[in-house]
């Protein structure tokens, strides 16, 4: 993850090797959907009214986050200088852009920031208003996730794309993993040969078409399961398991305060040279700064 945003900032979504990290984005909201149907659903009945409330107010929140945190970037990114693209939110076309197509990707930056949380917030929204048909009819999410990919497919005939949609389609499929019950995921993911295998012919493949959408629904739950069976594969103690438990517990805090960092040595990268050492120091640095002890040391501070 740290990667994969150090490339965004220091080198460019046009590095040859940036395919073989595309997952990193859509995995998020895949974890969240799995989260929704896993977690929640154990712990509340569907029946519970404070399920779907809850599950919409904290789409909203994010929702809230996001905007909070964009404002702040219009004021404060132009007085860094690092010469990012910024996106006037006051703006109709931008508005539709962002809220709605997702296509946030610009010559030069991004018109915003954190732009995965609005699918993640829309995704739990319509997760709260589906717990209420759910609850007579068992096969909801299916049905919805369905729709969602038939409307990506009526997009493709005539040219156009929504990564909005796209990553919700995927935060979809997160719900329908969930599910599964998790034993029978952690059958599945001991078979190390069998997934080795899976994920090389899905890095062939990335090799030779890239990532289009088709690709990164096999591709995200993929790669999330060789994350898994190296986590679960791994000792029930020590600094790393830790480390990650921790990140865990403040993921969206992570997230946000990694972005920070990163914008930060971005602008200071503008006073010297990128040559390869710099690169280097700048990676080390984002690196360290952006551990989860650090980043909760660093914001506890200021």
């Amino acid at each position: 993850m740290v990667l994969y945003h150090w490339i965004n900032y220091f080198i460019g979504i046009q590095w040859e090797y940036y395919r073989y990290l595309r997952f990193l984005t859509p995995s998020f909201i895949f974890v969240t959907g799995f989260m929704i149907s896993n977690v929640y659903l154990s712990k509340y009945d569907a029946t519970d009214n404070r399920l779907p409330k809850r599950l919409f107010t904290r789409g909203l929140k994010l929702l809230a986050i996001f905007l909070v945190l964009n404002l702040a970037r219009t004021y404060i990114v132009p007085v860094m200088g690092t010469g990012v693209v910024l996106g006037n939110l006051q703006d109709a076309k931008n508005i539709f852009t962002v809220f709605v197509s997702g296509n946030v990707s610009v010559v030069g930056g991004k018109l915003i920031s954190f732009s995965i949380l609005v699918p993640i917030s829309y995704l739990l929204m319509l997760s709260g208003a589906l717990m209420l048909p759910y609850r007579f009819y068992r096969y909801t999410f299916h049905v919805v996730c369905v729709f969602l990919l038939l409307s990506i497919v009526v997009l493709g005939f005539i040219s156009m794309q929504s990564p909005n949609l796209e990553l919700i389609t995927i935060g979809m499929l997160g719900v329908l993993t969930g599910f599964i019950p998790i034993g029978a995921i952690n059958d599945f993911v001991r078979h190390p040969y069998i997934l080795g295998f899976a994920y090389l012919c899905y890095t062939i493949a990335i090799t030779i078409w890239n990532v289009p959408f088709s690709l990164q629904m096999v591709g995200v739950p993929l790669s999330l399961m060789v994350i898994y069976l190296v986590g679960i594969s791994g000792s029930d103690s020590g600094k790393i398991r830790s480390e990650v438990i921790l990140l865990g517990k403040y993921s969206l805090f992570g997230y946000i305060s990694q972005m920070v960092i990163l914008q930060i040595l971005s602008a200071g990268s503008h006073f010297v040279h990128l040559g390869v050492a710099v690169l280097g120091i700048s990676f080390v640095a984002a690196l360290a700064l952006t551990s989860p002890a650090n980043r909760i040391s660093f914001f506890a501070l200021a």
